[in-house]
């Protein structure tokens, strides 16, 4: 997994005074930057300009950059002593939560995120205050309104994800979220799932979590089949209690429903409608649902001999 965690503990840094402010002039010719798509390779493209004292007109990842006729980027491969340069660096003017949010907007997948990067990184380096509540700053209202939108994914993600059983001990979970937020779950499943093999697969990006009771690790492998649900896995594979895990599951979200009490404006501004593809309770029911006959109230029975 990436060196560079983002959901570390905001470290306590001094008053804004006392920060160095500082960064070359950007004097040379600006150019157009590519990089291999990973945020150590983002980092190292952003040495590459105070080195070069170039600004970026463009950063785009290799794979998918777009170029002029006659622009020729300039390609920087991955130099992990510099990007570790960088991002620690980065704590000399900015907080530990400021930092995180640059990797959550690089994680969000937006469109300008590389050069949304550079600017909040460019105007903390120029700037002696902090800058991470200047919401009167374009750009650290984008970075800000991002890190939100990443959170309530992460947090939906974590509260939302559904796992089938294989025949072997595996949990799987299949998900699509809109932003990438496996390296973000990541520590909360491996806390909470701790005593049991697991693995998370974002079929959108075609990778996954995979957890071994000992360790969190990245894992890529092809879809073979499609699958006639989200979360669905082979039927084949699965364990062959898990249909009935998923029936009880079912009938206990039945029972416990107050059907007088329901809101659904409200149940889905909680639990928006793309997220119910993975809940088993929002399946289509494979039994009926039957009331609970037992919590009837008793009928009079004949009266005790020798009653009044």
């Amino acid at each position: 997994m990436s060196k560079f965690p983002s959901l570390r503990r905001p470290a306590a840094v001094g008053p804004a005074a006392a920060r160095p402010v500082g960064a070359p002039a950007l004097t040379a010719a600006p150019r157009d930057y590519t990089y291999d798509g990973t945020f150590e390779g983002l980092l190292t493209v952003l040495f590459t300009v105070y080195d070069w004292r170039a600004a970026p007109n463009s950063i785009q990842p290799e794979a998918t950059a777009q170029t002029g006729l006659f622009a020729q980027p300039a390609h920087r491969d991955t130099d992990e002593a510099q990007a570790t340069r960088v991002w620690d660096g980065l704590l000399r003017t900015m907080t530990n939560e400021a930092r995180a949010r640059l990797y959550h907007v690089f994680l969000s997948e937006d469109a300008e995120r590389e050069l949304l990067i550079f600017r909040y990184v460019d105007l903390a380096l120029r700037t002696a205050a902090d800058i991470s509540e200047n919401y009167t700053d374009a750009t650290v209202r984008r970075v800000q309104r991002l890190a939100q939108q990443m959170f309530r994914e992460k947090h939906r993600m974590e509260a939302f994800v559904r796992f089938e059983k294989t025949g072997d001990g595996l949990f799987h979970a299949t998900i699509e979220p809109d932003y990438d937020v496996l390296p973000l779950i990541a520590p909360h499943f491996t806390k909470r799932y701790a005593d049991q093999r697991w693995l998370i697969y974002d079929r959108r990006r075609r990778y996954g979590l995979y957890y071994d009771l000992t360790r969190t690790d990245i894992v890529q492998f092809e879809e073979t089949g499609a699958p006639a649900r989200a979360t669905d896995v082979a039927a084949t594979v699965l364990d062959e209690r898990e249909p009935l895990f998923q029936v009880l599951w079912q009938a206990y979200f039945d029972h416990v429903n107050i059907p007088e009490r329901r809101n659904l404006k409200l149940h889905r501004r909680h639990m928006p409608l793309r997220y119910w593809k993975y809940l088993s309770e929002k399946q289509p029911r494979a039994q009926p649902f039957q009331p609970i006959q037992n919590k009837r109230p008793p009928t009079p029975g004949p009266p005790l001999l020798g009653a009044e």
